[in-house]
């Protein structure tokens, strides 16, 4: 064997991070040993991670910011890609006011750090950081999504967002470094592990395989998206831990080439030619167009001979990340940007106007023969009473059909709305609220609109065969609506809001909500035609389209 050398795998280059110093109690120095030591008191942990996940729940990096501006001002964007764009920026704006966050769902606490070998403290790290963690989600607007399982069947939610996802690695020298993350479960979920063979590592195969993959995440993690793939690895959950750190462009400063070290590295080449396959394939941001994707990571890593694990993951339009790190020097958070409504453009009222409007105050019948006059792909506005149910709700409901009983009246009269919102800040009618992964009701459809119930229902993404087939039978209606102005949905469109039935479900009770200019298109209607069944250029329409014919499942171009 030659002389033996260390390289990491993931062998990240120089911070380019701009920080914010926080007024932080500072480590103390000690010296020992011959070595000086940095002693990091546990009350700068706790409030380091308590403004961390305040921070995130408000404000973006500005260069997430700037990738959603450069949609508005691209010629070759898609009416619908400039139109979700300008909602996420004025999503953006709202939320950096402080008071609503910018997406109903504030996630699962992730912190990755690195303590480096001079670095003391009292040991609890993890609870320092988690009592961070209960104190921001316990004092802001933030949603509590965390259950804990009391038998294998039997959950209940905390209360505190606890527990969160802590990793705490020995690594460097005289500096704690931090990755905060906060992960909503749309984008979580969108995490893929493929375990394929040497056979894919060609220039034919490893593009297709990628093309379909990526095709399959749908839209319902709400995009554009950052997109991270990782070609090997040494183990499955390494490949998947490399692709959420590439997903937070955590690891953009790796080689860009490898060597015998084994060393990983960006592949920057295939990284556009799989962003180009993500504008080929026409879903665009969420309604048709080129912007799936603002942008793709491809890390490459070593494997073993007989395994090679690839790794798909995303970072959603809530694109919730900051780095921190505590030295000699103080307590340091990375600068998110202050001012997101610069990035609005001009035409934002314009782009507000120009669709349907539905009025929801009437009877099921005559909403439904409103929404069958137009085509899919067409844009909405809706006003009126919306009920709100999502998963534990509709198990409940689910229940009782089961046991014979009849649908409630509640979704016999009023379109759903699949939604679970944050906490509603004192003075407004609710908290952030915007729509769940519609694809978690699937099972469902079929039999509460057999019931009578969910003819229309509102969410985000696309939707199974299933419900297709169930719409054409029962007469019904998936009506989409852009997921992640959550904040924005909340100040401009919720006028009420009180519970139904189950409060004791929380955030997933039944609801009614009055809503005013709610946002949304025909995805799927009455005749069986889905907005998303053809995955190579489904287009919205801006402006006011013509009516169907009775009977024409034409979509709108």
């Amino acid at each position: 064997m030659d002389e033996f050398t260390y390289a990491p795998i993931l062998q990240r280059g120089p911070d380019a991070c701009e920080y914010l110093r926080l007024d932080l109690p500072a480590p103390s120095r000690a010296e020992a040993l011959g070595r000086t030591f940095l002693t990091v008191p546990g009350e700068t942990l706790v409030a380091l991670a308590e403004r961390a996940f305040g921070d995130m729940a408000h404000l973006l990096r500005t260069s997430h910011l700037r990738q959603l501006r450069a949609v508005v001002d691209d010629p070759e964007a898609s009416p619908n890609d400039r139109y979700v764009a300008t909602d996420l920026l004025r999503n953006a704006a709202v939320a950096s006011g402080g008071t609503l966050p910018m997406c109903q769902d504030t996630g699962t606490a992730l912190i990755m750090a690195k303590r480096g070998l001079r670095v003391l403290t009292d040991g609890d790290d993890a609870a320092h950081l988690s009592l961070g963690v209960a104190r921001a989600y316990d004092r802001l607007n933030l949603r509590h999504s965390q259950l804990a399982p009391l038998t294998m069947y039997d959950e209940r939610n905390t209360g505190t967002n606890l527990p969160a996802q802590i990793e705490i690695l020995a690594e460097g020298q005289d500096a704690y470094e931090f990755l905060f993350m906060a992960k909503g479960g749309g984008s979580a979920n969108k995490s893929f592990l493929h375990q394929e063979t040497k056979a894919l590592l060609n220039r034919d195969s490893l593009p297709a395989f990628l093309r379909e993959k990526i095709a399959a995440l749908g839209t319902a993690a709400c995009p554009p998206y950052h997109l991270a793939v990782v070609i090997g690895g040494t183990s499955a959950e390494a490949a998947l831990k490399t692709a959420k750190l590439a997903s937070a462009h955590y690891l953009d400063s790796l080689p860009v080439r490898g060597d015998l070290s084994g060393r990983g590295f960006r592949d920057v080449e295939l990284e556009r030619e799989v962003l180009e396959i993500t504008r080929e394939l026409g879903l665009g941001a969420q309604f048709g167009g080129k912007y799936f994707c603002h942008d793709v990571r491809v890390v490459r890593l070593p494997r073993h001979a007989g395994s090679c694990p690839v790794a798909i993951a995303v970072s959603c339009s809530a694109d919730r990340q900051v780095l921190a790190k505590i030295t000699a020097d103080g307590v340091f958070l990375e600068r998110l940007e202050p001012d997101p409504a610069r990035f609005l453009p001009d035409e934002t009222a314009r782009l507000a106007g120009d669709a349907v409007p539905v009025d929801l105050a009437r009877p099921m019948r005559e909403i439904r023969q409103e929404l069958s006059r137009y085509p899919v792909g067409t844009r909405l506005s809706l006003s009126g009473p919306l009920v709100v149910a999502r998963d534990l709700a509709h198990a409940e409901i689910k229940k009782r059909l089961d046991g014979g009983e009849a649908m409630p009246a509640y979704l016999r009269d009023h379109p759903v709305y699949y939604a679970g919102p944050a906490k509603t800040p004192e003075g407004m009618p609710s908290g952030s609220f915007g729509p769940t992964t519609a694809g978690r009701m699937d099972a469902y459809v079929e039999q509460f609109q057999a019931a009578g119930g969910s003819l229309v229902m509102l969410a985000k993404g696309n939707r199974s065969a299933a419900v297709t087939r169930a719409c054409e039978r029962h007469g019904g209606f998936y009506l989409g609506t852009i997921g992640g102005p959550a904040a924005r949905i909340a100040q401009d469109c919720i006028v009420s809001l009180r519970t139904l039935e189950y409060g004791e479900l929380g955030m997933e009770a039944v609801q009614l909500a009055e809503v005013v200019d709610f946002p949304a298109f025909i995805v799927v209607d009455d005749k069986g035609t889905d907005f998303f069944a053809d995955p190579g250029g489904p287009v919205l329409t801006i402006g006011r389209p013509a009516p169907a014919a009775p009977g024409d499942p034409s979509r709108t171009a």
